[in-house]
């Protein structure tokens, strides 16, 4: 044992330690060098692979024709939409907070693929005009729907129609959307606020890959992915009183659709949809006349007084307030019992228009059960609560005839009463307001209590029942569920689209 210890310590002694080290550094030093190479031209061939995707998928907008429909000498000129705004030098608290609001995107997470069923891919090889031919058709023989522990059939007009179209819908709907136009105007949903309704449609259609489709030739619709928010936003000259260069700039960029695509020439726009919730989305449509007239509209402002929004093709889009985009659940229900509810009806708002100086005129400080306010004083209990304690919630017109305030009622479980003249209450086509709400004439605003208190009890306890039945058909969801907000206004859309197909006799 001694002399293999000797012989081991005799050997180490003869290895010459200093070149032993050398040739292992440098030996590492190659390995290295070896590696870092071949990582380098892995990367380089990513980025170009990376660039040329997106060259490849990037919209290539070809010149406007020199004879654009419904063309004016006065065009607006010069007018140049960046992909992002420019940024101002000093921004409030609010302001910072609107902007994070805008940009707040949440991705659904990705749902499990299914294989098609027999159905399906027969309806995958039909045109699009023979499968609406075939979904008309289906809605003509549709079987009278019984019983459903999906829908409550009472807040519905037609429940046996809306169930049919609606599994039509998540059976065969595709929309393409336009990629062509840059941010702020298109593809940047705005998610706060009293016109959070259009940003939040665009999101969650933008980001869904049930519905939408990249191959045009598969679709029934098509969607003009803007914002009339940030239309407005962009182009309007405060204080200008003009909303012409909106006007202008849509139609040029419909022109521009139709010289380098053949759909909207195919149909001229009867297949093509819009989504606007700015007071001025219906007045920013009257420089195309086929964008006007032949589109189908989901306006905020749906108002038959104007002669824009058609109740035949167009739909009533429901005005949502959202204050927390990441949190657009908030406060809703908790509505207090009949019992313990106080007021028999509230109001309080900005005097915008014509019909809420009537309101207050005839009912500020003149019963202890009539809340009517002008903005609501600091002093009293907060908006939502006063909602919540309320059996009606006034919901009239402000400068236009739309107002956030019905779905709010909705929220917080308080039986809308619309005063607006000439308005179309939301996704009227399918819903029966007279199930869950009140409509009081412009005129009859002295006689309101009166025509409140008329209403038996057990009538409003009924109301207010469909009223909690129907806040799920009025909900924004990150990631859109059956039946929500999000895929009712997606079925009015389509049933329009099938209600333009004639089945030859």
């Amino acid at each position: 044992m001694n002399k293999l210890v000797v012989q081991l310590l005799t050997l180490l002694c003869k290895i010459d330690w200093k070149k032993l080290f050398i040739i292992v550094a440098t030996t590492r030093i190659i390995v290295l060098i070896i590696q870092v190479t071949l990582s380098s031209r892995s990367n380089s061939s990513q980025v170009k692979l990376a660039h040329e995707l997106h060259y490849w998928s990037s919209p290539h907008i070809s010149p406007l024709p020199s004879t654009t429909f419904n063309s004016s000498s006065h065009v607006l000129k010069g007018v140049q939409i960046s992909k992002t705004k420019p940024r101002p030098s000093r921004k409030s608290k609010r302001e910072r907070k609107s902007r994070v609001d805008e940009l707040f995107v949440s991705l659904p997470n990705p749902r499990p693929q299914t294989p098609p069923t027999p159905l399906q891919k027969y309806m995958s090889s039909l045109s699009p005009v023979d499968a609406l031919m075939y979904a008309k058709n289906e809605l003509k023989h549709a079987q009278v729907l019984t019983e459903d522990s999906d829908l409550y059939a009472p807040i519905f007009k037609n429940v046996t129609l809306f169930k049919r179209s609606y599994e039509l819908m998540e059976l065969m709907l595709k929309v393409y959307i336009y990629e062509d136009g840059h941010r702020p105007i298109f593809h940047q949903p705005h998610l706060s606020g009293i016109y959070a309704s259009e940003g939040w449609f665009m999101k969650l259609l933008q980001e869904n890959k049930q519905f939408v489709t990249k191959d045009a030739a598969r679709a029934h619709l098509f969607y003009l992915p803007y914002s009339a928010r940030q239309l407005q936003q962009a182009l309007y000259v405060q204080g200008s009183h003009n909303l012409a260069p909106l006007s202008f700039f849509l139609r040029d960029y419909v022109n521009s659709l139709a010289s380098k695509y053949p759909f909207w020439n195919r149909t001229r726009g009867t297949d093509h949809f819009l989504v606007a919730c700015h007071d001025w989305g219906p007045y920013t449509l009257k420089e195309h006349a086929e964008l006007l007239n032949n589109t189908i509209k989901a306006l905020c402002n749906a108002d038959l007084s104007e002669g824009i929004f058609k109740p035949e093709k167009d739909i009533s889009f429901p005005e949502t307030s959202i204050r927390t985009p990441k949190r657009p659940h908030r406060n809703i229900g908790g509505g207090l019992r009949v019992s313990q509810r106080p007021f028999l009806a509230f109001f309080a708002g900005n005097m915008h228009g014509r019909v809420r100086p009537m309101l207050l005129k005839h009912w500020h400080n003149k019963d202890e059960k009539m809340r009517i306010y002008g903005p609501l004083p600091r002093t009293k209990m907060p908006y939502i609560q006063h909602m919540k304690s309320s059996k009606f919630c006034i919901c009239p017109m402000g400068f236009e005839v739309n107002s956030p305030r019905i779905v709010e009622a909705i929220y917080y479980e308080c039986v809308p009463v619309i005063i607006a003249d000439h308005f179309v209450p939301p996704l009227d086509a399918v819903l029966d307001w007279t199930a869950f709400s009140v409509v009081v004439a412009e005129n009859d605003i002295p006689k309101l209590k009166e025509i409140l208190e008329a209403i038996p009890l057990r009538r409003y306890l009924v109301m207010l029942g469909n009223l909690k039945m129907l806040q799920r058909h009025f909900l924004w969801n990150f990631r859109p569920v059956k039946y929500d907000l999000f895929h009712m206004v997606l079925h009015s859309i389509w049933l329009t689209r099938l209600n333009q197909i004639q089945i030859p006799e």
